[in-house]
């Protein structure tokens, strides 16, 4: 196949299609409510007696909220909830936070108003919204399980394919759902969203046969027909995927996440005509939208049938709006059929901003591997010249071609070019210094981040380079210096796992591998990336956790295709592969 723009993406997980399909079934985000003119306007009354003080605070609140300061008036009636324990002067600071921009305040006053109505789902609800906002999807779901507890189910199933397709790691939130006691009522909406999170986690035979029981218990469960397609697509078993759509569409006629599934097992089976009869009733059904259109052809790029793809993305081409994405899309069907100067055109009419450097990066990239370099060079030269605002990242990216190419010495020369042309541009100069500590001149590559630190002090990435660097070589009687800028860089960004690997190694080069593990364990948490593995494991031996670290390298070896940082560790310490 070729090695197209659609053909670089990760294959789209059966189960990451939620994000297509929660847009057709028109669900609702976790995000707040349409401001109101007066948003304590239906906040609960004041009841109980106040003393002078109270009354004066209460009075404070009450006017600020009025005056739009929404802080004060939180703060304001916080503070009166403390003192006298009420849920309703919690749930107005909750409410008047809502408006501000701090959301510290707005947990802390959630979390108050949750301790005084501890039976009273809405707080829950808005601790889980905020969870959400941070990232934080073990507390999101916490709270979402207090919900089901008090209430019964809540939407939970959605909840986590929502989570699913913003990346949160699956086997985390399996084990916290799995020590939830289920109850009579909600044990359905939890077999379900046991069974999804196993098929993420890649326990694809215990999701199916869960999922089974609950076909037979419960046919009619919302969402049990879509996620038996979506997980038996995962396990290359389209037919059984089509057999559980249409299973599904019995029970919801005309579900657009079902007949998207259908479509997309079609596909798979190569029944083009009906894939195609499928994806054409979602467009006369649910809306002819562009962004309908385009992951419509998405998914029969991923498959690699281009001509159903070009049908829908060629009328979008028709107005003055059409998507940036369109063009890449149409550009890469193009460089597929081996249509190179069609390929151009569509990639040259994407304009400055999303997408521009990437489609400048497939032109110049395509135009390299038909044997026409000094067509790429001379096409990114006249894009530097049309659009020099970004005439720095075309710079970048042509030097990054001619080194991929072999070309080191052009590289070099263009490299300089770029970095005098643009002295001020951190991009250029850091790329530079990368590229001359990987052809051996360290003195060269700390010329140019002294000059990146002197230009920026808080430069954090190039504070880092220039730390891990004197660490990672040793060099004799500069580590306590490299200590010193490796936490110099941590106080700007304390939680770069980049930065949080070079504070356990510059450890470690210094002797003290106890010290250096905690760094390391935090880092490889954060970023699994081999050179940071490499690391961990050679501490874990050097501090005779000898299980643990040929546990870690069989772990690392077999997740990433190449891994010379943790080779070079094999070479030096040869015993961890016995």
């Amino acid at each position: 196949m070729s090695r197209g723009f659609f053909k670089m993406r990760a294959h789209r997980h059966p189960l990451a299609v939620v994000g297509l399909a929660m847009m057709l079934g028109s669900c609702q985000t976790l995000s707040s409510d349409t401001p109101l003119a007066d948003p304590l306007a239906n906040a609960p009354s004041i009841t109980r007696g106040l003393d002078a003080r109270g009354l004066s605070t209460l009075l404070v609140a009450e006017l600020a909220g009025q005056r739009g300061d929404y802080q004060r008036a939180s703060r304001g009636y916080l503070e009166s909830a403390e003192r006298y324990a009420a849920a309703d002067l919690a749930e107005r600071a909750a409410l008047a936070a809502r408006f501000d921009e701090d959301p510290a305040l707005l947990e802390r006053a959630a979390r108050r108003w949750q301790q005084l109505a501890p039976d009273d789902t809405a707080p829950a609800r808005l601790l889980a919204d905020l969870a959400v906002q941070k990232g934080d999807w073990g507390e999101a779901l916490t709270r979402h399980l207090d919900i089901i507890e008090h209430n019964g189910a809540r939407d939970l199933v959605p909840f986590l394919e929502s989570a699913l397709e913003a990346g949160a790691p699956p086997a985390p939130l399996l084990a916290q759902l799995q020590d939830f006691p289920p109850s009579p009522r909600t044990r359905h909406d939890l077999a379900l969203a046991t069974a999804l999170l196993e098929a993420a986690n890649g326990l694809t035979a215990s999701a199916q046969q869960r999922l089974s029981r609950l076909a037979d218990e419960a046919p009619e469960q919302p969402g049990l027909w879509r996620i038996r397609a979506a997980v038996s697509l995962d396990a290359s078993a389209p037919g059984r995927a089509e057999t559980m759509a249409r299973r599904g569409l019995e029970h919801t006629p005309g579900d657009p996440r079902l007949i998207l599934l259908l479509a997309q097992a079609e596909i798979r089976q190569g029944n083009i005509t009906a894939a195609e009869a499928n994806t054409d009733a979602l467009l006369e059904d649910h809306g002819d939208s562009p962004d309908l259109r385009l992951a419509l052809a998405q998914l029969y790029l991923e498959e690699g049938h281009t001509g159903p793809a070009r049908r829908l993305l060629l009328p979008l081409t028709d107005n003055d709006t059409t998507p940036s994405t369109v063009f890449l899309m149409l550009g890469a069907i193009a460089e597929e059929e081996g249509e190179v100067d069609n390929a151009l055109l569509y990639y040259r009419q994407i304009p400055e901003g999303s997408n521009f450097l990437t489609a400048r990066a497939s032109a110049a990239r395509m135009l390299f591997e038909q044997g026409r370099p000094s067509d790429a060079r001379t096409f990114l030269r006249i894009e530097r010249l049309r659009h020099p605002n970004d005439a720095p990242a075309l710079f970048s990216l042509e030097v990054s071609l001619l080194d991929d190419s072999g070309a080191r010495a052009q590289a070099d020369a263009l490299l300089n070019q770029a970095v005098e042309s643009h002295p001020e541009n951190a991009q250029l100069r850091y790329q530079r210094a990368m590229r001359t500590f990987r052809h051996g001149d360290i003195a060269a590559m700390e010329r140019d981040l002294r000059i990146l630190i002197d230009q920026d002090p808080e430069n954090a990435d190039a504070i880092n380079a220039l730390g891990y660097t004197l660490a990672d070589n040793d060099i004799e009687g500069r580590l306590d210096e490299a200590r010193e800028l490796i936490e110099r860089a941590h106080s700007l960004a304390p939680d770069n796992p980049a930065i949080l690997d070079s504070m356990g190694w510059v450890r470690y080069r210094q002797g003290d591998p106890k010290a250096a593990l905690p760094w390391l364990e935090r880092a490889w948490s954060a970023m699994p990336d081999q050179e940071v593995a490499a690391h961990l494991i050679e501490v874990l031996w050097r501090l005779d956790q000898r299980d643990r670290a040929r546990e870690l390298l069989q772990q690392a070896r077999q997740r990433f295709e190449t891994h010379p940082r943790i080779d070079d560790l094999l070479e030096r310490l040869p015993e961890l592969a016995q």
